[in-house]
């Protein structure tokens, strides 16, 4: 009987090992991660050249030391077919140097390099047929990871793209490659994205947390303040999803409510963000501590794109060490008071306006969740201006804008 016993027992260990496992690399992601992303401007338009062009320009336009290190290879970059021993490799006409030496050039830069994979059979270019092949990880998970590791990959974005699939069997793939990635010994940043041509989006209910340091949220962002599309989603419809699950983020383990769409235009028939939905977009990804994986075209980005984006006092607020996603305490109608408490005492207050015309926006810093004071300083992160208040707080807000505010107790 004990035979019997200790073989079931056995069984039920083999079963639940992937879900039993280190949880993913502690070494990583203590602040949400940021960087570039090849997918929202390029698509499976990339090569080797653009890809070191656009290293080369997230230097000299300061993105880099602004915090945006991680390069990302999206959809695309590999060769339809594995080789004889089921190895990836990258496409021979376009990436003709293979990843390895890719990944080298950015090193060499200063960055870090990610690549794109499926732990279904097919990428979503290859599902939806405009990509050849089927080069998915599925049954390759081990093989693939060490592949990643001895190319020098430091960020994994591991699409779902299968309308296939429970919650159970996403929850074993994801975490069978969380632990072949911690197999390597190697530091990789691990983001998944659950939702992508899934019926059940799984990403806002179901908490990730243990099995990747980052998990998409919702569908597709798009560059649009609002759609009604089903499967595409505006800057506001993006936040109505991903703050409904803030409790769960923090150092590690990141609600990704998806990249940038700042500097993104004439894509899929949207023309764009405009300058004040660029800042609200940004802000709220900073108060909501997203990762910030910009998706422009960084070789040919104006002057104020690179500005908004590398904007010192913003990003400050998206990586403060604390790690505590920013929630409203206040909505009325089209206008929000958002507030997020920082490492240092302070809050970061967003009176956000998601009306089509200009708003005086009113707060306190009492219900920003400040202590009574005799008075507050009051940082204005666009303006760089800096008051002083009792404790009231207003501000006159754009259209489809937001007013960004670190407000301290003196």
């Amino acid at each position: 009987m004990r035979s019997v016993f200790a073989a079931v027992l056995a069984v039920v260990l083999v079963v639940g090992s992937a879900c039993s496992a280190a949880p993913p690399d502690p070494r990583v992601a203590r602040t949400p991660p940021m960087g570039w992303n090849s997918w929202n401007s390029f698509g499976c338009g990339i090569d080797e050249r653009l890809i070191r062009d656009t290293a080369d320009h997230l230097v000299s336009s300061g993105m880099r030391d602004a915090g945006y290190r991680y390069l990302v290879v999206d959809d695309c970059w590999f060769d339809p077919r594995r080789d004889a021993g089921g190895e990836l490799r990258a496409d021979p006409v376009r990436f003709p140097s293979g990843m390895r030496a890719l990944a080298d050039y950015v090193h060499s830069r200063g960055l870090e390099f990610g690549l794109y994979e499926v732990p279904t059979d097919r990428t979503c270019a290859q599902r939806s047929g405009t990509y050849p092949g089927a080069t998915g990880s599925r049954g390759h998970e081990e093989q693939d990871a060490r592949t990643f590791a001895d190319w020098g990959v430091d960020y994994l974005k591991y699409d779902w793209c299968s309308p296939e699939g429970t919650l159970d069997e996403q929850i074993d793939a994801f975490s069978t490659m969380r632990n072949a990635l911690r197999a390597t010994g190697r530091p990789i940043v691990f983001s998944i994205n659950p939702n992508s041509d899934h019926a059940a989006k799984t990403g806002a209910t179901h908490d990730w947390t243990g099995i990747a340091h980052q998990w998409r949220t919702t569908d597709d962002i798009k560059p649009v303040w609002h759609t009604d599309g089903a499967d595409e989603m505006g800057v506001v419809d993006v936040v109505d999803v991903n703050r409904k699950a803030a409790r769960r983020a923090g150092p590690g383990h990141w609600h990704d409510p998806d990249m940038l769409e700042v500097g993104v235009h004439d894509v899929d028939g949207f023309r764009g963000l405009n300058g004040s939905e660029a800042r609200a977009h940004l802000s709220t990804w900073a108060v909501m501590a997203a990762p910030l994986l910009a998706g422009n075209n960084v070789t040919t980005m104006p002057a104020e794109v690179r500005d908004a984006l590398t904007n010192p006092e913003v990003i400050a607020v998206d990586q403060d060490p604390a790690g505590i996603e920013g929630t409203p305490v206040r909505a009325t109608g089209d206008q929000q008071v958002w507030a997020k408490p920082m490492a240092d005492g302070s809050r970061v207050v967003a009176l956000f306006n998601r009306g089509d015309r200009p708003a005086t926006i009113r707060t306190t810093a009492g219900e920003a969740g400040l202590p009574r004071a005799s008075a507050c300083t009051v940082r204005d992160l666009w303006a760089h201006a800096t008051t002083t208040t009792s404790g009231d707080i207003a501000a006159v807000v754009p259209a489809h804008g937001v007013a960004l505010l670190r407000v301290s107790a003196r």
